[in-house]
């Protein structure tokens, strides 16, 4: 793929780029029996993701319904994914009655979850990362469940280690990361309990135009503020990628549950990054700190062996990023904390 087909000014050719299925992704979903349901689908993925979903489905000619389950409290967004063929339920997951009525499905995609404001709030946070699985285990036990995680859940690696892989043992910093690690294991467990075939998805870090590492990076070069190099490296992946293989993932669901990672190949330097941006917009990025020898990084080869590379090289997020920002693209304007080394959001 050129790097100018990926240059984008505008919501409508971003949201074109990003749900616009691959041939494999039309192959796999015409080999998936069954519906989709989208439990959480109101948060940063989740729209593109199901409108990526019924394109495909769309693509391949058959008929299966994709159900989008959020509480709705964006307005529009209900309406966009109508618009789109997403069939939408509106519902509170930890409101007993409300899970109780939502219709089943055989492929579940759980993206329900809790991160940001996690600090003066952690009841909160562990009831919706690590109580709500369970119910919802319960709920969907004879469906087939891709499960939203987290990279987070590792302890921080060695720059040039590689990243964890999927045997490496869960080591998780700060109260979101033990979350996110309570819903793997329940997860686990309701599998065990049901013969549920499950897929557990550690994600880090989704990237696109509107919100993400690169996208902030970015700013923080083209509007001359410092940089904390502290937590100096990181992975990253396109989201349009990233939703392809959590679709695909639900060929994959097994019992006891797999455990994917997911991201780009690289171990990425913040420095770098910064400075390719900084030859873009002809500024001289600013640096505070120095970088520590350890980050959360992760190994995503089983991934690529699985799904292939991502199709959007970390060249073209740069680049596309850079067109962007230069043209005042609309952003969601909240932090990613990828400065935060300490595990509190």
């Amino acid at each position: 793929m050129a790097a100018n087909n990926l240059r984008m000014k505008t919501l409508e050719e971003l949201e074109k780029k990003m749900c616009t299925p691959s041939s494999d992704l039309i192959r796999d979903i015409s080999l998936l029996d069954g519906d989709i349901i989208i439990l959480g689908v109101g948060g940063k993925m989740g729209p593109s993701l199901a409108k990526l979903a019924v394109n495909a489905i769309k693509m391949a000619g058959i008929k299966k319904r994709v159900i989008g389950v959020s509480r709705f409290s964006e307005e529009g967004m209900k309406e966009d994914l109508e618009n789109a063929g997403v069939e939408t339920v509106s519902a509170d997951l930890l409101d007993e009655s409300d899970l109780h009525s939502l219709p089943h499905a055989k492929n579940v995609l759980y993206m329900a979850g809790k991160k940001f404001g996690t600090k003066g709030n952690e009841h909160f946070t562990w009831a919706m990362n690590s109580y709500l699985p369970g119910r919802v285990g319960e709920k969907f036990r004879s469906s087939r469940i891709v499960v939203f995680s987290s990279g987070n859940i590792y302890p921080y690696m060695e720059v040039g280690s590689g990243g964890a892989t999927e045997s490496t043992p869960a080591g998780p910093v700060g109260e979101y990361a033990m979350s996110c690690l309570g819903r793997e294991r329940i997860f686990q467990y309701i599998s065990d309990k049901h013969q549920i075939p499950l897929l557990i998805y550690r994600l880090n870090y989704a990237i696109d135009l509107q919100y993400g590492n690169l996208m902030e990076i970015a700013k923080m070069v083209y509007e001359e503020k410092p940089i904390d190099l502290t937590n100096g490296y990181m992975n990253v992946i396109w989201q349009g990628d990233a939703n392809e293989i959590a679709i695909r993932s639900l060929l994959h669901c097994e019992m006891p549950a797999k455990i994917l990672n997911v991201t780009g190949p690289e171990t990425i330097s913040v420095r770098k990054v910064a400075e390719a941006f900084g030859q873009l917009f002809e500024v001289t990025p600013q640096f505070e700190n120095t970088e520590a020898q350890n980050a959360l990084l992760n190994n995503a080869s089983l991934s690529h062996r699985l799904f292939g590379y991502p199709k959007v090289t970390l060249n073209e997020m740069i680049e596309t990023t850079h067109s962007w920002v230069i043209n005042q693209g609309k952003t969601h304007n909240k932090p990613t904390h990828f400065q935060e080394r300490s595990g509190n959001y």
